[in-house]
């Protein structure tokens, strides 16, 4: 069932828990995502980074196979377009059938931020679809930039940026980054920039880099209002495991089997987040 995330997020925000939304970049990957979910019969929502699109397949040949196993499944997938930032591909992605995009102008002063989030708003309404915006930065392991104090989201910025552009769901930053975190490091959180933006726009609220932040963050997180959580460092961690396993014990490499696997190790991991984000059974 194709659908954008405006419905499933309004009722996550309605009843107080989360979607999982996986980053992904090929078929197979959003094959582990849409099955999970349909084990579990939740909504799911397949996140295609714009840089894994511009580096790999491109959003053109990608996304219509995805579309069609989005449309062949039993529950609700939205396929969104993440982190976009260059405009011309943020409408590209929606004239080739992206359900929902998110317009990512965060590193832009808050003026042009909204005129650019507000004008690609004003677009997606011709598709009947959805859009995400984001206020603050969201730091990266990988870069050694972890987010910091001066990345975090300004919530008086985020209620006004959410008032005056009048998009469906808003990513903020509160603690988390992008990556793998080293063993053992779990991000702290400030609950308070959620609770404060919560209050005053009651508008689904997004969770970037839920890797590796620890079921107590995303479950407190949860009750105060994130309605999206997205993840994408743990599921590939997770199929990048299963091949290194599966090479170790075989000498000879059957191919099939190997990317199977992966499918499997995936679709494992996406059952545990929906687990978390108790959104299992919430599907229409």
């Amino acid at each position: 069932m194709y659908v954008s995330m405006k419905g499933m997020l309004a009722r996550a925000n309605k009843g107080k828990y989360a979607v999982m939304a996986i980053n992904c970049f090929n078929l197979e990957t959003a094959k582990a995502v849409i099955l999970a979910a349909q084990e579990l019969r939740a909504p799911v929502i397949i996140d295609l980074l714009q840089d894994h699109l511009q580096a790999h397949l491109g959003s053109n040949l990608l996304t219509g196979p995805i579309i069609e196993m989005a449309r062949n499944a039993s529950v609700e997938v939205a396929v969104n377009l993440d982190h976009g930032k260059d405009v011309g591909f943020v409408k590209r992605c929606l004239r080739d059938g992206f359900s929902s995009v998110m317009m990512d102008a965060s590193a832009y002063p808050l003026e042009q931020n909204i005129e650019i989030t507000k004008k690609m708003v004003e677009f997606a309404e011709t598709y009947d679809a959805s859009v995400e915006g984001e206020i603050g930065n969201i730091g990266s392991v990988s870069r050694n930039n972890l987010t910091s104090d001066e990345m975090y989201t300004n919530p008086d910025a985020a209620i006004e940026y959410a008032r005056r552009t009048g998009i469906d769901a808003l990513a903020i930053s509160y603690g988390s980054s992008h990556g793998d975190y080293p063993d053992g490091y779990i991000p702290p959180f400030r609950f308070d920039i959620v609770e404060k933006i919560k209050a005053e726009t009651n508008i689904p609220l997004v969770l970037h880099g839920g890797s590796g932040c620890g079921e107590a963050n995303i479950k407190k997180s949860i009750a105060l209002g994130i309605n999206k959580i997205n993840v994408g460092s743990d599921f590939m961690k997770a199929q990048v495991n299963s091949i290194q396993e599966y090479l170790k014990d075989n000498e000879s490499v059957d191919y099939v089997r190997l990317i199977q696997g992966t499918v499997d190790a995936g679709k494992e991991m996406v059952k545990y987040y929906i687990d978390v984000a108790e959104s299992t059974g919430k599907s229409l």
